[in-house]
């Protein structure tokens, strides 16, 4: 068992680093916090106890407990509350993190405390916040599938929206997102002269490389328009796809070289790397900061079913060709995906193996689809 934490510890910790979030183990270099942790043992001795990992970020802080085994993930009362007892708070991820975040919440002048109980590893984990007060009271929030939403970047954005629960200023309607999708449609015609088949590839492929900021393999600033061999717009783009499908375990690399096939035109087109004089940039820096800015941004923190990007997508393909089919990109209505769910009582630990997505296109769309039935080639 032993080994098994130890291992969980370094997930939790890699997890971290790449989301950007600078934390202390086994205690905190904030003296406030270290000496609030002087008294903070989980069997009430009043000696010392420390989390797993702290983080402070702005002037929130993050406690973070962790189990090896999902089984221990957390432990209620009969009242379906977090258990305090000493046992609960020394063998539960959720029940530690909500004593450390309650305790540091009273005894420091830290306020703002998530507490987040993690146990699994990193095929199969489950993540849960709470949000801890200084009055015993705390606020369960949905669980998470990675620390992202606590990035620096990201943690008042999701605090404003989870905890206080109120609208973000990035929150989009979905006429705005079709409105979107119409305007992107127009501009890959105008500066890209891009065939009706290689449209959805430069968006697909754009987004997949955004999804690598997060995680550092990929800035909208790197794209300068340099013409060097290798260190061309569209390079940089397929190096961030790559970075993306390899994180994703996209195997073997026979199947990954075929999907990176599928984007060529991202790195083959003169046009769309060659800056634009009406633009002052390439086309494909201009397509990147418009997906970023309109779509993949702004509908980062949609806490609603509803699929906004599998929406765009859906409304952008019928701009490319009709619904799609003609291209082999076939996006599944939510209303079935839902229904699906529903009868085969899929959760998030679940792997459902889809034998009818024979084509490398229909797998990108799949991407953009995000819907709740996660499909998995074995």
């Amino acid at each position: 068992m032993a080994k098994k934490e130890v291992r969980t510890d370094l997930w939790v910790a890699k997890q971290l680093d790449e989301c950007g979030i600078k934390f202390d183990a086994q205690g905190s270099n904030i003296k406030e916090l270290d000496e609030a942790l002087k008294t903070a043992s989980k069997r009430g001795t009043g000696k010392a106890g420390y989390p797993e990992y702290v983080a402070v970020i702005g002037d929130f802080v993050l406690v973070i407990e962790d189990k090896a085994d999902i089984e221990k993930q957390v432990n209620l009362t009969d009242r379906g509350v977090i258990a305090t007892d000493t046992k609960s708070i020394t063998d539960y991820a959720v029940n530690g993190a909500y004593f450390y975040g309650k305790h540091i919440a009273q005894n420091s002048p830290f306020k703002k405390v998530f507490a987040l109980g993690v146990s699994g590893d990193e095929k199969h984990h489950v993540i849960t916040p709470l949000w801890v007060d200084d009055r015993e009271g705390y606020k369960e929030l949905p669980d998470l599938e990675s620390f992202v939403s606590f990035s620096p970047r990201n943690i008042r954005e999701y605090y404003t929206r989870y905890v206080l629960e109120e609208e973000t200023d990035v929150e989009k309607t979905t006429e705005q997102i079709l409105k979107d999708a119409a305007e992107l449609h127009e501009y890959l015609r105008t500066y890209g002269t891009l065939k009706d088949q290689d449209k959805p590839l430069v968006v697909a492929g754009i987004l997949l490389a955004l999804d690598e900021i997060e995680y550092g393999g990929f800035s909208i600033n790197s794209l300068t328009g340099d013409q060097t061999p290798g260190m061309r717009d569209g390079d940089k783009l397929m190096n961030a796809i790559r970075g993306r499908l390899t994180r994703s375990n996209v195997g073997p690399d026979a199947k990954k070289d075929k999907l990176l096939h599928e984007f060529a035109i991202i790195q083959d087109s003169v046009r769309l790397n060659e800056k634009n004089d009406t633009l002052g940039k390439t086309p494909l820096k201009y397509y990147t900061e418009f997906l970023y800015e309109r779509v993949f941004k702004n509908i980062k923190y949609q806490k609603t079913s509803e699929d906004f990007i599998g929406r765009f997508y859906g409304e952008f393909m019928s701009y490319s060709g009709g619904d799609g089919q003609t291209l082999g990109i076939i996006l599944t209505p939510r209303h079935i995906t839902d229904l699906m769910c529903d009868l085969v009582n899929v959760g998030p630990d679940d792997v459902v193996l889809d034998q009818t997505t024979p084509n490398m296109i229909q797998r990108i769309s799949g991407i953009f689809e995000r819907n709740a039935l996660i499909s998995k080639e074995i």
